[in-house]
């Protein structure tokens, strides 16, 4: 499910979940633990990448299908944990994109200090508003953290993915690397960051996504409530229903 390596006290850490690395409740469980672990560890940064041409798909779809409106209920909790152990962990984070980062996996992408992306490796963007749900509220702050302002409106309601060069253009990538040349980008891009005065760095992340931090703490219950009913109405199960219908059917 998740594979890690120590390179040169860099923590590499292979998403390995299935052919799509999608997001179901155990992943995201699995995933914030190994978070939680390194923060404790003596890795001085992590790469995060996945396998052959997917990073990850985002949340899966199928799952939530299958398990309604309990199994929702449970899952976007896991979500919000997985994307607040990734985004405010206390040490450098690059993600090294090698394939698609879609909806919930782009996400996960933005949660990084840095984002490099192999050319023509595959596309970005959040297609949340395709399946007819909202943004959770943490999830939401981090699009709005990691892009462009001007862009937050497009890429939220427009639900578009975008390829690499046009990604990078318009702020869902930091970097493009070629597909060879990735990993090695990556590694480098960590080991400077990893280079700076760890109490330093930490501090300064927290300070950069303060205001994320005090975002979540005055509105982010209510948001996620208003979310969660949204997600778990019978008229948003059968959209998901159909569209996982629709995607199955093209694939």
């Amino acid at each position: 499910m998740i594979d890690v390596k120590i390179n040169d006290g860099i923590a590499v850490m292979t998403l390995a979940h299935g052919k799509a690395n999608a997001l179901d409740l155990d992943f995201c469980d699995a995933l914030t633990t190994r978070f939680a672990e390194l923060r404790t560890s003596a890795a001085k940064a992590v790469v995060l990448t996945g396998q052959g041409k997917m990073f990850s798909a985002g949340v899966d779809l199928k799952r939530l299908n299958d398990g309604g409106a309990d199994y929702i209920a449970k899952f976007l909790p896991a979500l919000h944990r997985l994307y607040d152990a990734v985004f405010f962990f206390p040490k450098p984070v690059v993600a090294a994109i090698n394939g698609h980062a879609i909806a919930g996996g782009a996400v996960l992408a933005a949660c990084a200090d840095r984002r490099i992306m192999a050319r023509d490796g595959g596309r970005i963007g959040v297609t949340e508003l395709l399946v007819g749900v909202p943004f959770p509220a943490l999830a939401f702050e981090i699009v709005r953290f990691a892009v462009p302002p001007r862009y937050v409106a497009e890429f939220t309601l427009g639900a578009a993915t975008y390829a690499t060069d046009v990604a990078l253009h318009k702020g869902w990538i930091d970097e493009v690397a070629e597909p060879g040349d990735l990993m090695t980008r990556a590694l480098a891009a960590a080991q400077s960051l990893a280079a700076l005065s760890p109490a330093a760095f930490a501090q300064t992340k927290k300070q950069i996504r303060q205001a994320v931090t005090e975002r979540i703490a005055q509105s982010g219950q209510a948001t996620d409530k208003a979310v969660t009913e949204i997600w778990t109405a019978p008229e948003t199960l059968g959209f998901i229903r159909d569209y996982v219908a629709k995607t199955l059917k093209k694939s």
